[in-house]
């Protein structure tokens, strides 16, 4: 088995001579030299979170002063679709500073950044970077929200479920949205019995960090709806509250 080499690595030189070589295909006035040179000095001692951030500041200096101008360079080196529920976070780890671009640069361009987080999620994934989105244009994602529960793509539906997660591992913890837990449940209860098994983790997962906050809220949520949904969501979504041995979860989970 070989040495582990820490993720951190990855977000290096030999990654900013990938970027600029997809980049440049499609806009040659790319700084390719400069571009490498710079994130190769930057990221030295660095962190993960701030080589990726590095990398997304690069580009910003690189690429055209116009939001939509850049975002339209990026979006066309993502690749084709992952077709699969596996891979997002391997092979499309290379895609995490363009997400971490959008976070930081498209504020002032909700709608484009939106569209350009669901592309994103499809190849990679979106739901660190749609989460400052979530915080200061509530409405606008909610909107977003209604259209991607229906999408065809698991990845774009497991971004509504994963996205608002309070406590999404790794993630800056947020409130519930619009400050009220049953906005929460509401697009959970569209996705509870998704045909994806990816998406229906995700619920679960959402539904265990709701249980921390408010464990009496999710288990009457789930006690109304634990014949029409998934056993496998109802256990991931109580399994913090069955190690704190609530014997109102052990008699659910025991009746399953």
């Amino acid at each position: 088995m070989g040495q582990y080499v820490s993720l951190k690595y990855y977000f290096d030189k030999e990654l900013a001579e990938r970027l600029a070589t997809l980049i440049s295909l499609n806009y040659t006035l790319f700084p390719n030299e400069i571009f490498i040179e710079n994130i190769s000095k930057r990221v030295e001692n660095k962190e993960l979170k701030a080589r990726v951030l590095i990398i997304a500041e690069e580009l910003h200096a690189a690429l055209p002063k116009e939001y939509d101008k850049s975002l339209i360079i990026l979006l066309s080196i993502l690749g084709p679709i992952n077709k699969t529920e596996k891979g997002m976070f391997t092979n499309g780890y290379f895609l995490m500073p363009i997400a971490r671009y959008v976070e930081s640069y498209g504020t002032n361009h909700v709608s484009l950044s939106l569209e350009a987080l669901r592309e994103i999620t499809q190849r990679h994934t979106s739901e660190y970077a749609i989460r400052p989105f979530i915080v200061n244009n509530t409405n606008e994602c909610l909107d977003y929200f209604d259209i991607w529960i229906k999408d065809s793509s698991p990845h774009v539906r497991r971004l509504v479920s994963e996205g608002t997660r309070p406590r999404l591992p790794w993630a800056q913890k947020i409130d519930y949205i619009n400050g009220d837990i049953n906005q929460n449940l509401l697009l959970l209860d569209s996705l509870k019995n998704d045909s994806s098994d990816y998406v229906r983790k995700s619920v679960g997962n959402h539904l265990n960090d709701l249980s921390k906050e408010e464990p009496d809220i999710v288990l009457s949520w789930i006690l109304e709806r634990r014949t029409t949904m998934p056993q496998a969501v109802i256990k991931r979504g109580l399994r913090t509250l069955v190690k704190k041995e609530d014997p109102r979860v052990l008699d659910i989970i025991n009746e399953l």
